[in-house]
């Protein structure tokens, strides 16, 4: 068993590395902007999915929450589901691409 010596670069071509790391991330992104994202407010009145490039795929909304009188209730759980479908796209992307890039530093590149 080989003891791995800090601050030594692994061996092989970094440029490669570089280039297999950068095929990983876009494929990770590809996978991630397929995914849809479901978020709901007012205890499931006003459901919104979105992929993974933040477009909206459609809104639901329990016919019992659309009341002439109530149109700015109806506003705001719209838009509190697709920030919150957005948030958690963004939170994926965010997580799947530092998983990735974590293993620049063992270039000596970060």
């Amino acid at each position: 068993m080989k003891a791995r010596i800090p601050n030594q670069r692994p061996k092989g071509d970094p440029m490669k590395m570089i280039q297999e790391m950068q095929e990983k991330m876009e494929q990770k992104q590809a996978e991630i902007e397929a995914t849809e994202f479901t978020a709901s407010s007012g205890g499931g009145a006003v459901d919104v999915t979105i992929n993974g490039k933040h477009e909206v795929l459609s809104i639901k909304i329990q016919p019992d929450v659309v009341d002439p009188e109530e149109i700015d209730m109806l506003e705001d759980l719209l838009i509190a589901s697709l920030n919150e479908a957005i948030r958690k796209a963004g939170e994926a992307m965010e997580r799947e691409m530092s998983g990735l890039s974590g293993g620049l530093g063992d270039l000596g590149l970060f």
